[in-house]
């Protein structure tokens, strides 16, 4: 549980100076179509910059909570686009109760239906894309970029909101400069040809990311929530791989670890996940890890799976 300030020094020198290389490239690509390569690469980097954001809010950074909300803002808000109060709060509620029908906002069914029985109730596009949800999932994610924006700019509007203000600048901040550089550098046919790029490949890396750490694992629905062990593990999947895997996906490929540690900093989950894997083998709670095109497979196999009812002819 010790932090770890010079791996997260160096992740955000990192992060930041490929950050800043994305931009330049595209000022010095310039009006060329070339600078598509300069998209696809940002769309990687706003994807660590979002996996940067994640250990900030779980306070793996730093000791205090100021400092991790004020950085976590710059990288979110201002970064990337996304309200960082409004993820944070739907993240932390997420955590509490991992892949539970009512309770983890990331089942709702506002676009897929998770479950049969969301799918026997759903209505809507929901009912319209459930019943061809496995096949549609990936393109979908290039969705997930456009999401983020939107769900932010919308969670200014709440009053429960913290920080409002300062949210709503920095996305503000944040917006004016990307669009100010797209057009600035770029004519209006190769700026939206860059943005459609950038936020479509941004979603599906973002939507990659995380899909594999929940969906295709155990449901919970109303008044079934085990103990805080099974709760975590049972619901939660780790993917096989090493440094590489651990640089892609953040060290969210080890999400037991994370959902039992969420303060831990993720360069120590990859050394919890021997003791973790050992203590559930002697308790005999089940531990799923797999090779990541494995998960994609569960996942997919699983939103098939829901969307059953949905393909069953209605009788009058």
């Amino acid at each position: 549980m010790a932090r770890r300030p010079g791996y997260y020094a160096l992740r955000i020198v990192a992060v930041t100076s490929l950050y800043a290389a994305g931009w330049t490239a595209l000022f010095l690509i310039g009006d060329n179509w070339w600078t598509l390569s300069a998209a696809a690469f940002l769309a990687f980097v706003f994807g660590q910059v979002a996996l940067l954001a994640h250990d900030l809010a779980h306070r793996q950074v730093f000791r205090l909570r100021r400092a991790s909300e004020v950085s976590g803002r710059l990288a979110g808000n201002f970064g990337i686009g996304m309200g960082y109060g409004w993820w944070q709060d739907k993240h932390t509620r997420h955590h509490a109760n991992p892949n539970h029908e009512d309770l983890d906002p990331d089942l709702d069914p506002d676009i897929f239906v998770w479950t049969q029985d969301q799918a026997r109730a759903a209505s809507g596009l929901p009912r319209l894309l459930g019943r061809s949800q496995a096949l549609l999932f990936f393109p979908l994610l290039t969705l997930e970029g456009f999401n983020l924006h939107v769900s932010g700019v919308r969670s200014l509007f709440d009053r429960s909101l913290k920080h409002r203000v300062w949210e709503g600048v920095l996305l503000a901040a944040h917006f004016a400069a990307y669009l100010g550089a797209m057009f600035l550098v770029l004519p209006p046919g190769k700026a939206v040809a860059f943005i459609l790029v950038h936020q479509c490949l941004f979603g599906v890396y973002l939507g990659s990311i995380f899909a594999p750490n929940h969906k295709g694992m155990p449901v919970l629905r109303g008044a079934d929530r085990p103990d805080f062990l099974r709760r975590q593990v049972l619901t939660s999947r780790n993917v096989r791989g090493g440094r590489l895997t651990d640089i892609v996906l953040g060290g969210l490929n080890y999400q037991i670890e994370h959902h039992l540690f969420p303060s831990m900093p993720s360069p120590h989950l990859r050394r919890a996940r021997i003791i973790v894997r050992g203590y559930c083998r002697e308790l005999g709670v089940s531990y799923l890890e797999t090779s990541l095109v494995n998960s994609y497979r569960q996942t997919l196999a699983s939103l098939h799976a829901a969307g059953a009812p949905l393909r069953v002819p209605q009788t009058p």
